[in-house]
């Protein structure tokens, strides 16, 4: 076994307020609870030696592992293949609902296909990323681990006629069983869930059933019926495993500390909800047919608008927690080596209070469009709105960290310039189109403003593109969204001309880096992978500008980066790998925009 798996050798499972990574080789190697910014449970992940996990494996012999997800559902399969037979675990956790709990359920069911197979399961976790001690009392039924206020309990169940052999090593749980063909087992972890009770195997069945009821009842809902419905159907799923239900609100990854280089200090904390990821996912939703995710979350973005909590980033913060607090102070905790040596691990993040101007863009674009899609603006959450846009007219014409939330100072980012161009416009439609009382008339006249200092500073004319920041040379992934956006039409000679510089510059082989660091330094050390929603952005643009064959050609191709799953993390390295937190949502929300986008486009050219 491998030190540390890979970052993409794992499979996405959750109940909809916390989730967990299930690595090739069945070891739960990252489990926050109760939420997913709670502290970890198991982090091995991120320190082999201190960080916990809960492992599945057989004892004897060579063995090969393959995972699988059971069609439309959330719940994984590992299977193990050995010379002595085939076994496998099916992982997964029943939905916890819309009501914030501490009661988190991770049922791992074991069972013999081919053969006789002995299995051994470790359950070893470190409480607060392996900062709190723990004590193991070992009952008749299980056993519970309780360390600081924090419980998980344990529940054995054997196949009926045998049971485990369980027994401690040191305050760790060991558990021992061989099944026979056609015989199966299973184990209930549960956090916070007091004394271990016996579980009769059907009940855990049952959980099961029931669990892939929910998951296909939801995948049906879908009204998605184009190209590539499988690949778009797996990338929802994840979608709804990140979202937090009781808020609507996702997070950008379920992973901490993950990096963008191995060895490198671009390792963030992203289990929060950024304004920009979740806004984006509006758009996804909608084009998928799930209206009631999309008004969650647009609810979720209201209320934000309202508090107007920020300060140094304007009314809004760029993330918050997923219950919509925002406190996000950034620690490191030391004594973690990170993911093969790749240090500092971070949690928390300062990234919070920066001023990205181009949040107001993403988020009236999402209400915009909700409301395009049924989902209506109440009275006071109007107010709220034109409040922010009244301030978005004082302070659009100053520098700011830019979308890429690099800490290298701030520059007046054309991206973030032409996101306050979309905030504008969107909101002079919101207003017109309602009869909502607005300052219409400023808010043209500043709309306009802006349109005409991006296309005269934002416009390098010696190389014929737009730039990363006025009186730069330097071209940005990012500006991809300027025809997505509606700022300019696809056909524009300035814009093919961008694209064509982004594609010499920043296009490899399909995939497409966000921008050079070397040519625009960020203020970190080191280099990163392609980013893959650049290369959906990429797929989009194409497409937009009549490329079709292309575009196709570019979305099948970052189709074989994906994981065995079909899982996406933020970056792709040199070599395939996975780089950064994973899964990401905004990898897999702009994997559905382009599908759904290009499949339009094609339908189209057919017709």
């Amino acid at each position: 076994m491998e030190r540390y798996p890979e970052i993409g050798d794992h499979g996405l499972i959750g109940d909809l307020q916390t989730a967990a990574l299930v690595s090739g080789d069945g070891t739960v190697d990252w489990f926050c609870s109760p939420r997913f910014d709670s502290p970890s449970v198991f982090a091995s992940l991120l320190d082999a030696d201190h960080g916990g996990y809960c492992r599945v494996a057989p004892v004897d012999g060579h063995v090969v592992s393959r995972q699988l997800y059971l069609p439309e559902t959330a719940m994984l399969i590992t299977r193990f293949m050995t010379e002595g037979g085939v076994g496998e675990v099916a992982d997964f956790m029943p939905v916890a609902g819309k009501v914030p709990t501490d009661r988190h359920r991770l049922v791992r069911m074991l069972r013999t296909v081919r053969g006789t197979m002995r299995f051994t399961l470790e359950v070893r976790p470190r409480f607060d990323y392996g900062r709190s001690p723990h004590k193991l009392e070992l009952f008749d039924e299980g056993a519970v681990f309780a360390g600081d206020g924090t419980e998980l309990t344990v529940s054995p169940v054997g196949p009926g006629h045998r049971e485990p052999v369980v027994h401690r090593d040191g305050d760790d749980l060991l558990v021992e069983l061989t099944l026979h063909e056609g015989e199966t087992a299973g184990m209930l972890l549960e956090s916070m869930g007091g004394r271990p009770h016996r579980i009769p195997l059907a009940e855990l069945e049952r959980l099961g059933q029931d669990t892939a009821r929910y998951w296909r009842d939801w995948v049906n809902a879908s009204t998605y019926r184009g190209r590539w419905r499988e690949m778009v159907t797996r990338s929802a799923i994840a979608l709804k495993l990140m979202t937090y239900a009781p808020t609507g609100a996702p997070v950008a990854a379920p992973t901490a500390g993950l990096p963008e280089q191995v060895g490198g200090e671009r390792n963030w904390d992203y289990r929060y909800t950024w304004v920009r990821d979740g806004s984006f996912s509006i758009h996804a939703l909608l084009g998928l047919g799930y209206t009631e995710e999309a008004a969650a979350f647009g609810q979720w973005l209201r209320d934000r608008t309202l508090e107007s909590v920020g300060s140094s980033s304007g009314p809004l913060k760029i993330m918050y927690r997923v219950d919509g607090s925002s406190e996000l102070s950034e620690e490191t905790l030391e004594h973690f080596e990170g993911w093969r040596g790749s240090r500092p691990v971070r949690i928390g993040n300062d990234a919070a209070d920066q001023l990205q101007l181009d949040i107001y863009g993403e988020a009236l674009d999402a209400l915009y469009s909700a409301e395009r899609g049924g989902i209506g603006i109440a009275h006071r959450a109007w107010l709220g709105l034109t409040n922010l846009v009244d301030w978005l007219c004082d302070n659009w014409d100053q520098p700011d960290e830019g979308v890429w939330e690099t800490r290298g100072g701030r520059q007046d980012f054309t991206y973030g310039r032409f996101q306050c161009w979309v905030a504008l416009d969107r909101a002079i439609r919101l207003a017109t189109g309602h009869g909502r009382p607005a300052d219409v008339t400023r808010w043209t006249a500043e709309r306009d403003n802006l349109y005409r200092q991006i296309m005269s500073r934002g416009w390098n004319p010696g190389k014929g593109t737009f730039t990363q920041h006025y009186g730069s040379d330097v071209v940005d992934a990012a500006l991809l969204l300027m025809p997505l956006s509606g700022f300019v039409t696809p056909n524009d000679p300035m814009w093919t001309s961008t694209l064509d510089a982004i594609e010499r510059e920043l296009v490899s082989d399909s995939l497409v880096y966000r921008y050079n660091p070397s040519a625009s330094p960020d203020g970190l050390r080191g280099d990163e992978g392609t980013f893959s929603i650049c290369t959906f952005w990429y797929v989009d643009a194409l497409a937009r500008a009549g490329r079709l064959t292309e575009a196709q050609l570019v979305f099948q191709k970052m189709q074989t980066y994906a994981n065995p799953l079909g899982l996406y993390s933020e970056e792709i390295g040199l070599t395939g790998e996975q780089l950064g937190n994973f899964p990401q949502a905004f990898s897999h929300l702009s994997l559905i925009n382009a599908a759904v986008s290009l499949n339009q486009r094609l339908d189209a050219r057919v017709a």
